[in-house]
């Protein structure tokens, strides 16, 4: 996987790659990918938004019984963030060039929403910033 980094030099661009790359990533892995992704970096946080549906599994829980239903649900989801989340971070380390330290994920199980939170061993915001503002004339 390689990306074109040398062409990215905003904020927004590198947000938008990671949405791109999360999204395939889930395509492969999951084989349903999110209706809508949003990637927000905040000083040192890269904040996955993943707009969707929930798996058909997830929505046969969900329908069999309210409490125990959601509790499943959330096992699974964090069964799978515990399976996804060293592939997802060597993809936040290699767009970023930072090592994530931590993440954190959840889902709604109304709306099927997941947030994914990748904690790295920077202020990569601070530092995109920098280097947008370094390379205009």
């Amino acid at each position: 996987m390689k990306f074109k980094l040398d062409r990215i030099r905003t904020k927004g661009q590198v947000e938008d790659l990671i949405a791109k790359e999360v999204t395939k990533f889930y395509l492969k892995t999951l084989g349903v990918g999110p209706r809508e992704s949003q990637v927000y970096i905040l000083e040192d946080m890269v904040v996955v938004r993943l707009k969707g549906q929930l798996l058909p599994i997830e929505r046969n829980l969900l329908a069999l019984s309210n409490k125990k239903g959601i509790e499943l649900v959330k096992n699974i989801r964090q069964a799978l963030h515990e399976i996804t989340t060293k592939k997802l971070s060597t993809l936040m380390k290699k767009i970023s060039g930072h090592a994530v330290i931590s993440s954190h994920s959840d889902i709604s199980t109304k709306t099927g929403e997941r947030v994914e939170i990748f904690v790295l061993d920077t202020d990569y915001e601070k530092e995109l910033k920098l280097k947008f503002s370094d390379s205009q004339p």
